[in-house]
């Protein structure tokens, strides 16, 4: 267990270089299962669920090797295709096993996963999807996947679910013909995932839209391939940045197009940025919630892509308590995502909670030091902003939750004027 101490009030400040989205590198992990070449992916964010992926990558009989930010996968001698269950349980990436591991070596077992508690994560979709390819599925306390023939299929998805559709695409490129995936995610990181499969020889028409299509080949190859910076890590970043009162310069490479989706957020909220070639600037302003026309009371809900993420979400909600005036939040995809805000309100910030799904918000608050527990990673990031920005010295319990999504956050931030430590606690 870690607790990170936080002095708040100093500004955050400098230049900050993003890592790998975190998102993007646990299905990439994942399609590794899918040749038996190395597959070599650089910009690799080293957080905990990267490290559970990678144990359970070399638990199946993977060759792993690690370096500074980047890994090098061989699945040549794979010697079993039933997961551990107990790290099942650490990651919600698990599941991403479900349809390359199947696809190429004809069965899994998979253990149901973990990951955040933020509502209900349905994996109906998965499995759906990967029943009409040709797999067939049992599920109890566990789950038996079991190729047949492999072939494709149209596919109308009933969400636009990430995973499901990463899960599908990994499967769906050895698949003899063609498959069609309607209302398929497009978010930044299932398109990098497509990136990667197109280099490892995978023939995909259609990323970054709603609909996909794919033409299946008999193997696939080895890969070099660089993962794109986190935009969410970015967004985080930016906002500790701005409630602190700091000036921060962020080099954004390619994932400048997910930047500009959450830049029309920050500015409703009052965060304006400059966006020059590929670097983000935030600069220390006087922060104003924008009021929609007719000085109506504006709204921030998630969706998706192109919506504002929901992984956006809590830190966003933190920038709105430093931000003058008033703003709705509605959280439309996890029912828990919000539950942490009874800690922000302890610190003295002026939120309504109407609904597991709504609250408003009126600001700018001055936050207080306060003792925390993160209940998942977003929120702990959130409120590591709030501590941050906080009167006195705050401390959050649980800090391992953070390391899940956040590499070395407590250094990280250390360089660009936090006060911050961190304590490991032997239980």
């Amino acid at each position: 267990m870690s607790r990170l101490i936080i002095q708040g009030g100093h500004p955050i400040s400098g230049t900050f270089t993003p890592l790998g989205n975190k998102n993007a590198v646990l299905p990439m992990l994942a399609a590794c299962v899918l040749t038996d070449q190395p597959v070599r992916l650089t910009n690799v964010p080293m957080i905990q669920d990267v490290r559970v992926m990678l144990d359970l990558l070399a638990a199946l009989g993977v060759d792993v090797q690690t370096g500074e930010h980047e890994v090098t996968l061989c699945a040549k001698g794979i010697r079993t295709t039933e997961l551990d269950p107990d790290l099942c349980k650490r990651v919600r990436g698990s599941i991403l096993f479900a349809g390359p591991l199947t696809a190429r070596h004809g069965s899994a077992v998979l253990y149901p996963p973990g990951g955040d508690v933020i509502g209900r994560r349905r994996l109906d979709t998965h499995f759906d999807g990967l029943e009409a390819l040709g797999i067939d599925v049992e599920s109890d306390a566990l789950f038996r996947l079991q190729r047949r023939a492999l072939r494709g299929a149209e596919l109308i998805l009933d969400e636009a679910s990430v995973t499901a559709t990463e899960n599908i695409l990994m499967a769906a490129v050895l698949a003899e013909g063609t498959t069609t995936i309607y209302n398929a995610a497009c978010e930044p990181h299932v398109q990098d995932l497509g990136g990667l499969l197109q280099a490892m020889g995978a023939k995909i028409k259609g990323l970054g839209t709603n609909y996909i299509t794919i033409e299946g080949v008999d193997s696939l190859q080895g890969a070099d391939y660089a993962v794109q910076p986190d935009h969410i890590e970015i967004g985080s970043f930016a906002v500790a940045a701005a409630i602190t009162g700091g000036s921060l310069q962020i080099p954004c490479g390619n994932a400048v197009p997910a930047i500009k989706v959450i830049n029309r957020t920050f500015r409703k909220l009052g965060l304006p940025t400059t966006l020059n070639d590929d670097v983000l600037t935030v600069s220390a302003t006087p922060l104003e919630i924008q009021a929609d026309i007719g000085l109506a009371i504006p709204k921030v809900e998630d969706g998706p892509w192109p919506a504002f993420p929901s992984d956006m979400m809590s830190v966003a909600i933190v920038l709105a308590t430093q931000s003058e005036g008033t703003v709705l939040f509605f959280e439309k995809m996890f029912e828990s995502r919000m539950y942490f805000v009874d800690q922000l309100i302890a610190m003295g910030a002026r939120i309504v909670q109407c609904d597991p799904h709504r609250i408003v918000i009126a600001g700018s608050s001055a936050l207080q030091r306060a003792h925390m527990a993160t209940p998942d990673i977003r929120a702990g990031m959130a409120l590591l902003n709030a501590a941050l920005c906080a009167q006195g010295e705050s401390v959050i319990d649980n800090a391992q939750m953070i390391d899940r999504g956040y590499e070395r956050i407590d250094e990280r931030l250390r360089a660009l004027g936090a006060h911050i430590t961190r304590e490991d606690r032997h239980e």
